[in-house]
């Protein structure tokens, strides 16, 4: 059975929001009722009431990486590759055919291993464009434009990538180039 003392301060606790407080103060005052008693009369701790605050609004998760994020970036990413694999096959015919301006071609898994940075560079990037920041005045209208920078790489690794495949021979053999 609960000392009157507690049960005038249940509705109390009930409704605070400071737990800890009350149910210290009832505890004293529970104490201060069984002063005068027995000492053998065992005190009743106080009963703790849970006390139910609002639920806290849920973070909203943007989905950052969706199908429009893969499919812009994945387009860069055939685009570079489309530049690479042309400017090499370039680089490797120049070089069969002996052309001065060609010394060496370099290694393959130096140039993946140097332009798969530069991607996921670009691909770190525009993931934190589409990312929101609440600590970024007009974050909003950045979101609105991450997919612009690889858009733009993309016509230009394009436009490179056509410009390699339409490299032409030297117009004169290249003995007789490097004697003009």
């Amino acid at each position: 059975m609960l000392p009157a003392a507690l049960l005038a301060v249940a509705p109390a606790l009930a409704q605070s929001h400071l737990p800890n407080e009350m149910l210290s103060e009832a505890h004293s005052e529970v104490r201060r009722e069984n002063i005068g008693t027995d000492s053998t009369a065992s005190v009743t701790p106080p009963v703790a009431v849970l006390v139910s605050l609002p639920d806290t609004p849920a973070p909203q998760r943007v989905k950052v990486i969706d199908k429009k994020f893969i499919a812009v970036m994945a387009a860069l990413g055939g685009a570079e590759s489309f530049r690479f694999t042309t400017h090499k096959l370039v680089l490797d015919h120049e070089f069969d055919a002996g052309a001065p301006w060609v010394t060496s071609v370099p290694p393959n898994q130096h140039l993946v291993a140097k332009y798969a940075g530069i991607y996921a560079a670009e691909l770190l990037v525009a993931y934190e464009l589409k990312k929101p920041h609440s600590w970024l005045p007009g974050d909003k209208v950045i979101r609105k434009f991450w997919w612009a920078y690889p858009s733009a790489m993309v016509s230009i690794h394009v436009k490179n990538g056509v410009r390699s495949i339409r490299t032409q021979a030297p117009s004169c053999p290249v003995d007789e180039c490097e004697s003009q």
